[in-house]
């Protein structure tokens, strides 16, 4: 008995620590540092939840810019589902998917450059990516700009200003908020 007493003791006190203390710190101070990451980065227009900045969207209408392919279940960009095809290099399922995404973006852009941006044709491991590189958006920039009636030089000074740069300036890569993108073009319209 002697023996157990002081191992409930630490099993209790280490609990405590690491069952409460702990994540109510991270939490508070997760709060104070970083509170719109901390409760989902949401985008809230009006008194309506638009989606999270951190998470894309399914955009497939002509005019807006589209993201990466999503392999979630159910539906595209299923948060409570997360996850890649699992495809791998060699499934010849993974060659008939990205043939038949090529000829779909081809076909909904026919005035774009002939090479198809990697990007735009394979799921990401997460299939939640919510940005593309700016050359991967700049290829979608003549399928907007026809259905949106404006030219391709004003949508890539919004590219432009919708870019995020690297961290530092060397740290990642510019990558573009596709759903951020998408309510400016949408707010342009509005005006």
């Amino acid at each position: 008995m002697s023996l157990l007493r002081p191992a409930v003791v630490i099993f209790l006190f280490l609990a405590l620590i690491t069952g409460g203390a702990y994540p109510l710190l991270t939490t508070a101070l997760g709060q104070w540092w970083f509170n719109d990451s901390a409760n989902g980065s949401l985008i809230i227009e009006g008194n309506q939840v638009r989606g999270s900045t951190l998470i894309g969207q399914n955009f497939t209408q002509p005019g807006y810019f589209h993201g990466r392919p999503s392999a979630t279940a159910d539906m595209p960009y299923n948060p409570m589902a997360s996850g890649g095809s699992n495809l791998a290099a060699s499934n010849p399922a993974l060659d008939d998917a990205i043939r038949a995404r090529v000829a779909q973006l081809r076909a909904a852009n026919p005035d774009a450059p002939a090479a198809v941006p990697t990007e735009l044709v394979t799921a990401s491991a997460s299939g939640l990516d919510y940005g593309l590189t700016p050359e991967s958006v700049r290829w979608q920039v003549p399928r907007v700009a026809k259905a949106r009636h404006v030219s391709a030089e004003w949508l890539n000074q919004q590219i432009d200003a919708a870019t995020q740069k690297p961290l530092l300036g060397f740290l990642g890569q510019p990558v573009v908020n596709i759903v951020e993108l998408n309510m400016a073009l949408d707010a342009y319209k509005d005006n």
